[in-house]
């Protein structure tokens, strides 16, 4: 198979590239990615003799781009990660959110109705059912209540996604994620960012009282579940994937502040951000009950090797926080694109 991994240098995109290439040795991967500030091509370097694994720097918004791409490749399937998903910055500017969101999502879903591709993988998350109260799980009917601007704009291309199969009969499946946490996240989400700032001693800012809630799925055991969904997911299909890991934010960041022997003191309550949903809960149980898929991490021991990697791997995300990584592409891949 010929899969194009839209947001192939992201944080789960990356992770995802990877797993393919691993467990699916024979599959041509085409990671086709913008590199825009969360695109890293530092964390392929073990790829870079990969004949199997393609690099193509692009805007999923260049319909030219895209079909060229899908021809001369043969893509059988996309994977569709490539995405605004920070909703600090959605708040911020919602408008970029809405231009690679929403626009971006059509002009794919237009290049895969022509080309006629076997199947369109939407990769969504759990926040465009909107906030919980304390107790009940988001489920695949759950209405659609998102809070913000950047799971609005998610929300939406789920639907246009969804219509593309019920209008044009293309062979879609969308899948619905909780909070992914792993390596080679930039730290601008909770888990790295709050292991940064401990590390150099820095208050750690948490919103409000800190009693929010989310689940936490580890990237390994999403990527698992999004190639399962691809290869098992119904035609139409909406599928949810969690991590069965509840957590409060603050116990997050108490947990990551033993892990790296700081003291609580380091914890700083700061404005609460505008329209913060206060729970998110995952029920996968049409995964594992049509698809057969569960995750295998268990948080705890997940969180510490988590913490560990961005511990052992400094000069990572010391490359990254100051946009040295971009260095990197220019080094090794600009005078080689595909």
């Amino acid at each position: 198979m010929n899969v194009m991994v839209t947001g192939g240098c992201g944080f789960i995109g990356s992770n995802l590239v990877k797993w393919l290439r691993k467990n699916r040795p024979s599959w041509k991967v085409v990671n086709y990615d913008k590199l825009t500030y969360a695109g890293n091509l530092e964390n392929f370097k073990e790829l870079e003799n990969d004949p199997n694994h393609v690099f193509v720097k692009g805007d999923i918004g260049n319909r030219e781009l895209v079909d060229h791409v899908i021809r001369s490749h043969k893509i059988d399937a996309i994977m569709h990660l490539a995405a605004e998903s920070h909703v600090d910055r959605s708040i911020l500017g919602p408008e970029a959110f809405i231009v690679t969101n929403v626009l971006g999502t059509n002009v794919l879903l237009e290049a895969a109705r022509h080309a006629k591709l076997n199947r369109f993988l939407m990769v969504s998350t759990d926040e465009v059912y909107g906030s919980l109260g304390p107790t009940g799980f988001f489920t695949e009917t759950t209405p659609l209540d998102p809070s913000s601007p950047y799971s609005s704009s998610k929300a939406s291309a789920d639907l246009i996604t969804l219509a593309y199969e019920h209008t044009f009969g293309l062979d879609v499946v969308v899948t619905r994620c909780s909070n992914n946490y792993g390596p080679f996240q930039f730290p601008e989400k909770l888990i790295p960012l709050m292991v940064v700032n401990a590390l150099h001693d820095r208050p750690l800012p948490v919103y409000g009282d800190g009693t929010n809630v989310r689940d936490w799925l580890h990237v390994d055991d999403h990527c698992s579940a999004l190639v399962t969904a691809l290869e098992k997911g119904k035609k139409g299909g909406v599928y949810n994937i969690g991590g069965n890991s509840e957590r409060q934010n603050i116990q997050i960041v108490k947990a990551i502040l033993g892990l790296v022997g700081k003291p609580e003191s380091l914890i700083k309550h700061v404005t609460d951000r505008l329209g913060h949903d206060k729970r998110y809960a995952i029920d996968a149980t049409k995964m594992k009950t049509e698809l057969g898929w569960a995750p295998s991490h268990v948080f705890e021991k997940a969180l510490a090797e988590t913490v560990k990697w961005y511990v052992d791997n400094r000069p990572w995300w010391e490359r990254v926080m100051s946009g040295e990584y971009k260095k990197y592409f220019d080094t090794q891949y600009s005078a080689r694109l595909s």
